[in-house]
């Protein structure tokens, strides 16, 4: 059976549901190395040299360079040359397709980038002209080098090493190829997405191996790497503190549903398309994801629809954060976010901070399927829409009604849905700044008076819900129903509506045109004949008032 909406898609069809890390991208560094005075304090405190300049760096260049390409040789490892525009990816998926052993360096690539680097500059002193070296930063064409691996327990990843001073490097792995191996090596069966799982005869032990990927696993994953390839840096330099950490530049969380039927995953992007395309303007449509905005804030928030070949993608933009929605391979709904700046949540960018950015990404992804269910099923009986039209009174405190067709009570519901997505909730800056969006003011004119009054209604309505100990707010279940029917309502049904059934305003033939002339036609009709009936009846008495007379 076909399912005809999303709501019973997602409760009826859905045969295997995973959440996990999908890719992540990791900055490797040495803290104490990226900034001027910290590559003074490496020269002139730990290495003992009374003028640190750039050429204290270039013999550590050379000395590392040599090492990591005689190992390449020694090892006989294929050394790549990158080409301009070369995909990287696809030079990986060919070396993979033909490397056969458990664990192991599948080849090297070598490409010139662009990068942050620190020169030497000759500079003056002002009091008597004699010339010193400085420290400065700049940007350079260096070689940097790819190291692609298999790890018995990672599976395939990357590791690129600029080759000059401070060494800085990047890591790269995937979340669901780790949860690959670790099945195949638990003896769990399964069959493969791309980069996702299909079928699994243990759910609950993917989901703890997904659950299992930490920060001390990837961590213990680049020390492990560090031990078997040439280090820039030598023993006494790690030993006096100068030692690799690791921060997250972008990180992707994911929840995979896999489909009964390919049918059902087309079906979801019908529906969600047509009920997301209208969740603010049409040109552009906005979508908070996450924090408070401030009030001249230039950040990205949109919603858009994407159509590769045949196949329809949502994707939700915040700031630098993304949740993209699609069919994987016609066989599943994958929801992701991705974060490529943790400093949009107010968290570091540290990796023990991965529990925290697991939290918001996996909630961002739960919340946008339940904005898709709800939308579904968001009807409201009679007794509630008279107690929301009604005013409501809490104790000592009373507020109006919330009128279906009053404007301002559209932008303010209209404005409920935007701050559903919240997982800290909203302030009253954030509605004043939104109100004065959706009505097209000026946040300036609306007083915080008139905001705590619109909030006072919403809350003693039952539509919002103060969070504890804060000033904050959130959106009640009951909350996102009442947004999602009064808006939609009013959008899709009263306005088109009424644009057709009031005579002034049409201008295009429709359905529900011919339908209100041929009604009016119809009345028209029995009140000319009720008028002939009435002027006959008349006449009749006259007739014979007359002949009586």
């Amino acid at each position: 059976m076909i399912a005809q909406s999303v709501a019973e898609i997602l409760n009826l069809h859905v045969k295997l549901a995973v959440e996990g890390i999908d890719r992540m991208y990791l900055n490797v560094y040495v803290p104490d190395l990226q900034y001027e005075l910290g590559i003074v304090g490496f020269f002139r405190e730990h290495r003992g040299q009374p003028l640190p300049s750039a050429a204290l760096m270039s013999p550590m260049t050379r000395r590392f360079v040599a090492a990591l390409e005689g190992f390449v040789a020694e090892q006989r490892i294929p050394l790549v040359q990158f080409g301009k525009g070369q995909r990287k990816d696809k030079v990986m998926a060919e070396h993979l397709r033909r490397f056969t052993a458990e664990e192991g360096i599948v080849f090297v690539g070598k490409a010139q980038e662009n990068t942050p680097v620190f020169r030497t500059e000759r500079r003056r002193n002002p009091r008597n002209g004699q010339p010193y070296p400085w420290i400065v930063r700049r940007s350079a064409m260096v070689n940097h080098y790819y190291i692609y691996a298999v790890d018995r327990d990672f599976g395939p990843f990357f590791l690129k090493f600029c080759s000059y001073f401070p060494f800085n490097a990047k890591l790269c792995l995937n979340g669901h190829e780790y949860a690959k191996r670790q099945l195949a090596q638990k003896g769990i069966a399964f069959k493969a997405l791309d980069n996702g799982i299909l079928t699994c005869a243990d759910p609950k032990r993917l989901q703890a191996i997904c659950d299992g990927l930490s920060a001390a696993k990837i961590d213990a994953l680049l020390r492990k790497w560090l031990r078997l390839l040439p280090h820039p840096f030598t023993g006494a330099d790690r030993k006096a503190g100068y030692r690799y950490a690791i921060s997250i530049l972008q990180a992707e969380f994911s929840l995979t549903q896999v489909l009964d039927q390919p049918v059902h995953g087309r079906l979801f992007f019908e529906q969600v398309i047509g009920e997301n395309l209208d969740l603010g303007r049409p040109e552009e449509v906005q979508l908070i994801f996450n924090r408070r905005i401030p009030r001249h804030a230039r950040a990205r928030f949109r919603t858009r629809v994407v159509t590769h070949d045949v196949t329809p993608s949502l994707n939700i933009y915040y700031k630098s954060t993304r949740i993209k929605q699609y069919h994987k391979e016609n066989r599943a709904l994958r929801t992701e976010t991705t974060i490529n700046n943790t400093y949009d949540f107010g968290v570091g960018k540290r990796l023990h901070n991965l529990p925290k950015l697991r939290a918001i990404g996996f909630a961002a992804n739960r919340r946008l399927l339940e904005i898709e269910r709800m939308s579904h099923d968001c009807i409201l009986s009679e007794d509630m829409l008279r107690a929301i039209d009604h005013p409501v009174t809490a104790g000592r405190q009373r507020a109006s009604g919330l009128r279906f067709a009053d404007p301002r009570v559209q932008a303010l519901l209209h404005a409920l849905i935007l701050f559903r997505q919240l997982p800290q909730g909203f302030r009253a800056g954030d509605l004043r700044q939104h109100l004065a969006a959706l009505s097209g003011r000026d946040p300036a004119t609306i007083s915080l008076g008139a905001v705590t009054y619109q909030l006072r209604r919403l809350r003693l309505h039952g539509l919002i819900e103060r969070i504890p100990k804060s000033f904050r707010y959130q959106v009640t279940n009951l909350g996102l129903r009442v947004a999602l029917f009064f808006t939609r309502t009013y959008n899709r049904l009263l306005r088109p509506g009424m644009a057709a059934a009031t005579p002034a305003l049409r201008s295009i033939a429709t359905p529900l045109r011919h339908a209100f002339d041929t009604l009016t036609a119809q009345i028209d009709t029995m009140i000319n004949h009720a008028h002939l009936a009435a002027k006959n009846l008349t006449r009749s008495h006259q007739v014979s008032f007359v002949k009586q007379g």
